[in-house]
């Protein structure tokens, strides 16, 4: 007896790209010189001048952040550096100074899409059978600049997804200053790179076994009096001050909703955007939970995996992923340890699935291949769509495939709960395949999640929809089971 077709239920809720959404940016519009000529013009105003167009700008912007003053004060404090005495200056001066040296950035303007959801922190005070989520989003603004951000809601006993009110305003994080760094770790990573030589030896030799960025510093500063080729020494300073830059410690007031947080670019490695982001609730063999965030940072030449960790969506802790196969995109960490071992899948060579195991979540030098594209719709290549979901009859993977003209689908397969580098089960058709109303936008003909959840027997997935806007579809978890071919 032939199973029924799979049903598949699209919501009607969409979240779609917000350009009042704003945040704040540095902004310095050119070097020295043109930057002391803005400051000299700025000195130049009387003070009843200065205050007039400071109360001009507050009236004008003020309403669409919380803390404006404190953004044009820290920002007043990048150029200073160009002033003979700026503490001599008055604060409405000094303010006025940042507002000039201050831009609006739309974080959503041009998209919102590849979602993924993961339970909320806060679980209290909810009616019977309902789930209190997360949902990470990219969003993408001018320039194709990447972040995350977030919304909350509940999921209903039905699987029905009804999204909290979006808060008007956006937090950028205060970088945690002097985070500390393990040397033997980076050390690791500088090799890794192919940026260890005598001169990074040299500069690590001054430090410490654990050792703040300001130590670093100037532990580079003092290796550049000894005798090095002054072209190389440059380069292998940059790769190390690269890599410290690159692992960092990011800080939401307390009290801010989660809807209000984004992780914008704040390094070098992601100053073309951050990609993609994997959520997944993460339970240690002690009951303790941390969620972790896997995404790919992006510097306009080179993709760094990256992972940010977090407690509570408001302090988040981010850091590279290291080891021979921690090279790629889309990489998705397993839910728990599996005997033991860390679990990842990921794509190492852009083509296939693979499986990676570790005893040491940021080092990842263990992989096998897992799957390799087997039916029409996914010959070009397949990928995950988010960490594999505990079900009794193993691990239920989404997958992504690529098939005629670029045509993005979701697909699942089904992995041994003891032994996921085993694939017992997968589909043959399409999950989710993008309909006519779907398959336009930014990227046409694509559909694509980061992350579901299982509710209630209920596969809840956000996808996203051509890389412009995200929706939800809901199904049954044993309906899904039923349909895969089994291996």
């Amino acid at each position: 007896m032939q199973p029924q077709p799979l049903k598949v239920t699209r919501m009607p809720e969409q979240l779609l790209s917000d350009e009042q959404r704003v945040i704040t940016r540095p902004f310095i519009p050119g070097g020295e010189q043109r930057i002391r000529g803005i400051l000299n013009r700025i000195l130049n105003l009387r003070e009843t001048e200065v205050a007039a167009e400071l109360r001009q700008v507050i009236g004008d912007f003020g309403a669409r952040h919380k803390d404006l003053a404190s953004v044009f004060d820290e920002h007043f404090h990048l150029v200073s550096e160009h002033l003979d005495k700026p503490d001599e200056l008055s604060t409405e001066r000094r303010l006025l100074i940042g507002a000039y040296f201050t831009m609006e950035y739309s974080i959503e303007a041009a998209a919102l899409f590849n979602p993924s959801i993961v339970p909320h922190p806060n679980q209290a005070d909810l009616p019977a059978e309902t789930l209190r989520f997360v949902m990470s989003l990219r969003a993408t603004g001018e320039g194709h600049i990447s972040s995350i951000t977030f919304r909350t809601g509940l999921i209903g006993p039905d699987g029905q997804v009804a999204f909290d009110p979006v808060s008007r305003f956006v937090e950028r994080a205060k970088m945690v200053k002097e985070r500390l760094y393990h040397k033997h770790t980076y050390f690791l990573k500088l090799i890794e790179m192919g940026a260890y030589n005598d001169i990074a030896g040299a500069v690590l030799d001054q430090l410490s076994s654990h050792f703040v960025f300001t130590e670093l510093m100037q532990a580079i500063e003092d290796a550049q009096q000894l005798a090095f080729d002054k072209g190389l020494f440059e380069q292998t300073a940059a790769h190390m001050r690269w890599l410290a830059r690159s692992n960092y410690h990011l800080s939401f007031p307390p009290d801010c909703p989660v809807s209000e947080v984004v992780i914008f670019p704040v390094t070098e490695s992601e100053s073309r955007g951050i990609e993609d982001a994997r959520f997944v609730r993460f339970v240690d063999d002690d009951g303790s939970v941390q969620y972790y965030g896997t995404y790919t940072a992006y510097d306009g030449f080179r993709i760094l995996p990256q992972m940010l960790e977090t407690p509570n969506f408001t302090d988040f802790r981010i850091t590279t992923l290291n080891g021979r196969y921690a090279q790629n995109k889309g990489v998705a960490l397993f839910p728990r340890k599996i005997d033991g071992w860390y679990m990842m899948v990921s794509r190492v060579d852009n083509e296939n699935l693979f499986i990676m195991s570790s005893r040491n979540i940021r080092f990842w030098n263990e992989a096998q291949q897992l799957q390799e594209p087997t039916y029409p719709w996914e010959f070009v290549q397949i990928g995950n769509c988010g960490s594999p979901l505990e079900t009794d009859e193993g691990w239920l993977l989404l997958t992504h495939g690529v098939g005629p003209m670029r045509r993005y689908c979701i697909g699942a397969a089904l992995l041994d709960l003891e032994d996921p580098s085993r694939v017992i089960g997968q589909l043959k058709e399409p999950l989710l395949a993008p309909n006519e109303k779907e398959r336009e936008g930014y990227v046409p003909n694509v559909v694509y999640s980061c992350g579901a959840v299982i509710h209630n027997g209920l596969l809840v997935m956000p996808y996203a929809m051509s890389d412009s806007a995200t929706s939800v579809a809901k199904m049954s978890v044993q309906d899904v089971l039923a349909q895969m071919t089994r291996l």
